[in-house]
């Protein structure tokens, strides 16, 4: 199921960088990446890393099952936005988003209330990031009855989504999944994640504000983000060095590099030297896609071959972390020319996960093999 969850991700992305590269609108167009690719996959990691965190058992079948409706409303959404589908099915698809990310949260609290001692303090940041994307999801009916509303309402709606329901459960989880993947104990992890969520969560919603009512109100809220970021590289250098920036680790480094360029990106725009749809290509390219590639690379083996290490598992993740510094510097590249502009950007992106989607069919096919 997991597995199917992350080759599902990669397949829309692709779908959204085809369509980048052709005439598609960027509403529908970032959607494939957002809802269709990001979120169902976003809704399993949920489920699989909050029972580790809290020391309890796997999620149940309700909860392992429920990113496949997340799917659905995930494939509804563009294909409302580009007009295929009529604009009433946009109400349902942010319905079943909706009800999904409640139903997750309860579930998520449930487990952190009956933790066996103090769960990981990782944990919590996945229910602040439920909390964002249900309030986001809630503002789509709103606007779509209220077209009035739609421009402030919309923006809101993007911010969230962006930075407080992506933003929140991937730096939630960075810091746990750098020191697996480097096989190598951050003594101070746990304490940043304690002390980081609020001013994270403070500064997601601050921009997402700001975004709505003024720029000044969003000032504040990048300067938290930025904090909370930048403590996390100076942590992982500080522990790591240059290892940091391994082939296994590379594009999860390169995507907290991009988050915090785009956090002065996004001050740029609001300042107006900025358009809005280069700072939105440029959070696909810079953030999104080496997040995604790279967290995939470490937990697809670990889907595939749960429970007790293996060398099954060991083989599978050298072959789709091989090339990972080489993928890190495309979508560095794609990221920084998508900022200026540059479409022609988009290949540089799309080269980068070709060589993550062959490296990805090939150990699937024959995991074992070194």
């Amino acid at each position: 199921m997991l597995v199917w969850l992350g080759v599902c991700a990669i397949v829309a992305f692709l779908a959204a960088l085809a369509a980048a590269l052709g005439a598609v609108p960027p509403a529908p167009t970032f959607h494939l990446a957002f809802a269709l690719g990001s979120l169902p996959l976003i809704f399993g990691a949920i489920a699989h890393f909050v029972p580790v965190l809290t020391k309890s058992r796997a999620a149940e079948p309700s909860i392992h099952y429920l990113p496949l409706p997340v799917q659905v409303a995930g494939l509804i959404t563009p294909l409302a936005l580009a007009g295929i589908l009529p604009q009433w099915f946009l109400h349902l698809a942010a319905t079943i988003d909706a009800a999904a990310a409640v139903l997750l949260l309860f579930w998520v609290s449930r487990r952190l209330r009956a933790a066996l001692g103090a769960p990981h303090p990782g944990a919590y940041w996945y229910g602040a990031a439920l909390l964002c994307l249900f309030f986001a999801l809630s503002l789509v009916p709103v606007w779509l009855m209220i077209p009035t509303l739609r421009p402030p309402l919309r923006l809101f709606h993007l911010h969230l989504n962006t930075l407080g329901f992506i933003g929140l459960a991937a730096l939630g989880t960075l810091p746990v999944l750098l020191p697996t993947a480097l096989r190598q104990f951050d003594a101070t992890a746990a304490a940043r994640l304690r002390e980081d969520l609020l001013p994270a969560l403070t500064g997601a919603v601050s921009i997402a504000a700001g975004a709505t009512v003024g720029f000044w109100f969003a000032v504040p809220g990048a300067m938290l983000l930025a904090w909370v970021v930048g403590r996390d590289l100076f942590a992982w250098w500080r522990v790591y060095g240059a290892k940091v920036g391994a082939t296994a680790t590379a594009p999860l480094f390169i995507a907290s590099v991009g988050f915090l360029i785009l956090l002065i990106a996004g001050l740029a725009h609001g300042a107006g030297g900025l358009a809005a749809r280069p700072a939105l290509s440029g959070y696909v390219a810079f953030f999104l896609l080496p997040l995604v590639s790279g967290a995939l690379a470490q937990l697809i083996p670990v889907w595939r071959f749960p429970g007790v290490d293996s060398p099954a598992r060991q083989v599978m993740q050298r072959r789709l972390a091989g090339g990972g510094r080489f993928r890190a510097m495309l979508f560095l590249g794609a990221g920084l020319a998508l900022l200026f502009e540059a479409h022609w950007a988009w290949l540089l992106a799309a080269l980068a996960l070709a060589d993550f989607v062959l490296r990805l069919l090939g150990a699937l096919y024959n995991p074992r093999q070194p």
